[in-house]
């Protein structure tokens, strides 16, 4: 068994819930904020079997695309463009963990 923990932008939360119900996958949802524009996240936590990971891999990396996004960089970031113009970055994807699991119980 594996722990998967994925966290992805919450634009991407909806269509991934539905991949995973389709596939019969198992996953607590969270709301989670952090990363490089503080914006929002959903971060998937489920216990799958070893076999599966490669498919739960699968699905997160199709549905959790990559998008360029405009931001205003914050107050003290960069010195020289702080507070002047939006730049293009890019947001998106999926970072995902695994870890392996001793023991699990579904009661």
């Amino acid at each position: 068994m594996k722990l998967v923990t994925a966290i992805i932008q919450d634009k991407d939360a909806t269509k991934l819930s539905n991949a995973f119900v389709k596939a019969n996958i198992r996953a607590t949802r969270l709301s989670t904020t952090g990363g490089f524009l503080r914006s929002g996240n959903t971060t998937y936590m489920m216990a799958i079997e070893d076999e599966r990971v490669t498919e739960v891999l699968e699905i997160i990396k199709t549905v959790s695309q990559k998008r360029k996004q405009f931001m205003v960089p914050p107050l003290g970031m960069d010195a020289d463009h702080a507070g002047s113009y939006p730049v293009e970055v890019e947001v998106g994807g999926a970072t995902v963990f695994t870890q392996a699991i001793d023991d699990f119980y579904r009661f």
